[in-house]
């Protein structure tokens, strides 16, 4: 398997590999990997050529310093259970300064509002980070097709913006939430919860369900206040937010209207692990 720390050394793999009808998928991640990333990838083999993973835990989209420090890297281990899906993947685990040349800095985005909404709200800069990463990812590996997860489906909406708006010659995939059999969306900030934490956390999943059966009877508050009162209940937890939010333009539903396709969004802290999760209510 081909491990590159720097982007010369990786383009001229890719340029030695790449014919004119060569198609490179994309999977950006920050690492920690889990079935859900794997199956990224597996989604990229099928349709691609060649497939490059990245790993990097990018500073410029952590508003949290404790966060940043203690995000698991796990390098090692990430090669190994990329090796389970293919070892004709290729793996690019650069260094800060690989990615950034001394100028460890966001740049400023508009996304038409997309970034103002849910994580936006509680975590200011993070989309700018998000943006500024992605978009320089792009520029290195020259991907046709780049893979995310919907569990960030805001992250995912923000993403086809950034290409559209910079003009990016990238089509973006968006793929199904992974889950593990409790129904705990799959995560690398999982890997920080205790075994009974991570039972505990399959609650997460629960309500976002109890909410959806919900939101075909009741309006919107009505089922926002039923997810608040629930977390209410539950020791340990502390809910940063819930949102239903049409998919588009992620703005919060006040009133229903048929013709949006609408998605819940939480943000939960179990001892101060940050989980986030979504689901679609139509």
């Amino acid at each position: 398997m081909l491990v590159f720390n720097n982007k010369v050394e990786l383009n001229l793999c890719l340029q030695s590999k790449s014919t004119p009808n060569t198609t490179i998928g994309f999977v950006p991640t920050m690492g920690a990997l889990h079935d859900g990333h794997l199956s990224l990838l597996k989604e990229s083999i099928k349709n691609n050529k060649i497939t490059v993973i990245s790993i990097f835990v990018n500073p410029t989209q952590f508003n949290n310093v404790e966060d940043l420090e203690k995000y698991p890297r796990t390098l090692e281990d990430d090669v190994e259970k990329i090796k389970t899906v293919s070892e004709d993947i290729i793996v690019y685990a650069p260094t800060v300064e690989d990615i950034y040349e001394g100028n460890t800095i966001s740049q400023h985005y508009n996304f038409d509002g997309l970034e103002n909404q849910m994580e936006g709200k509680f975590r200011p800069g993070h989309f700018d980070g998000v943006g500024t990463v992605v978009k320089r990812l792009f520029e290195i590996v020259k991907p046709h097709f780049a893979y995310f997860g919907e569990k960030d489906f805001q992250q995912l909406q923000i993403i086809k913006k950034l290409v559209e708006k910079e003009k990016l010659s990238v089509t973006i995939v968006g793929c199904p939430i992974h889950r593990e059999k409790s129904g705990l969306a799959m995560s690398s900030r999982n890997q920080r919860l205790s075994e009974e934490e991570r039972k505990q956390a399959k609650i997460i999943f629960t309500i976002l369900n109890q909410a959806k059966l919900l939101f075909g009877k009741k309006s919107a508050k009505e089922v926002h206040d039923f997810v608040v009162k629930s977390f209410d209940k539950i020791s340990n937890f502390d809910l940063e937010y819930f949102e239903i939010a049409d998919e588009k333009k992620l703005l919060s539903c006040v009133r229903k209207s048929k013709n949006k396709k609408y998605r819940a969004f939480i943000a939960v802290f179990v001892n101060k692990i940050r989980l986030i999760d979504t689901i679609s209510l139509n």
